[in-house]
């Protein structure tokens, strides 16, 4: 098969295409950079230079590589993590998921192509009702307050857009592994990654790894729908962060109160650390056969850190 992946220098596609060749695919894979088309010819992918804010860009890409499925995993996530200003922090991402996704789909439909599967994020829930795990028929709600509303209607496009495309979309957990892994530990090293309040809100990991392989599924098997792609152990905040600072042989994390993290960190971090909602895998366990290699977070920190 011949497949277009979007984003393939991120610490996702540098995991993906890898995996793709090995399969026996064809991949063509782009990036924004011109520096970076070593690197992709490294992973085994023809590499090629594309805007995917440029309609015009997109569509010759797309055109020349003539592929049987699009995987979009365009993402304009650098520097360090700034939740406390999550919109402008994700200003970019947040364009490539809804201009960017559009060029993509208008791409496809103009060679024919309806293979596509799409990235999204199963970390944003904040939806009250119910218990603290969401499947995918449970709708994507924002957290307390607005910080993060450009970002849940990005997301919210991409799963709209991509379905009613006949795509399918895939609702990645927490990553973590190669390329990932350092950026998360170093602030729970410094002891600035704390639990909030009684850090009750609930996290949904994934190893990239995992990711990747779940995306080779739904690209083979021509998925449609939403996905959520995430490890069998949703986990709260009280749980997971102990363990990810024993495992990087940290000190264990401070306790803040929300009233005092919100004006240092902001609304959205203290919404994941009380709010957050844990997501299943079931179905993407049971559609596509699914099995991952890191089951839990309990193994694949460990794992990563050793």
């Amino acid at each position: 098969m011949r497949v277009f992946v979007a984003g393939g220098t991120g610490v996702l596609g540098r995991r993906l295409v890898p995996q793709l060749v090995v399969r026996g695919h064809q991949v063509t894979a782009a990036t924004r950079s011109a520096a970076k088309l070593e690197l992709l010819a490294e992973l085994g992918a023809e590499g090629v230079v594309m805007d995917g804010l440029d309609a015009a860009s997109v569509g010759e890409a797309v055109g020349k590589a003539r592929p049987d499925a699009i995987v979009h995993q365009m993402t304009a996530i650098s520097g360090k993590p700034d939740l406390k200003h999550m919109d402008r922090w994700f200003a970019g991402t947040n364009r490539l998921r809804t201009e960017g996704t559009d060029h993509l789909l208008a791409a496809a439909e103009a060679i024919g192509v309806t293979n596509f599967v799409a990235q999204a994020y199963a970390g944003w829930n904040g939806q009250r009702r119910g218990g603290w795990v969401k499947t995918e028929e449970d709708p994507l709600e924002p957290m307390t307050g607005t910080a993060a509303a450009a970002t849940m209607a990005a997301l919210r496009h991409v799963e709209e857009t991509v379905v009613k495309a006949g795509g399918a979309v895939l609702r990645y957990g927490w990553f973590y592994g190669p390329g990932s892994t350092e950026s998360l530990v170093e602030p729970v090293r410094k002891r600035q990654f704390p639990v909030v309040g009684g850090g009750e809100g609930h996290a949904s990991w994934i190893h990239l790894d995992d990711a990747a392989q779940a995306t080779v599924l739904a690209v083979e098997q021509e998925a449609r729908g939403v996905f959520n792609i995430v490890d069998d152990e949703p986990a709260p905040a009280k749980e997971w962060l102990p363990y990810l600072a024993e495992c990087a042989g940290a000190k264990p994390p401070m306790r803040v109160p929300s009233w005092l993290a919100r004006p240092l960190a902001g609304e959205v971090a203290v919404g994941l650390m009380t709010e957050g909602r844990g997501f299943s895998n079931a179905k993407a366990k049971r559609e596509l056969g699914w099995k991952l290699q890191y089951p839990s977070w309990r193994q694949g920190f460990k794992a990563e850190l050793a």
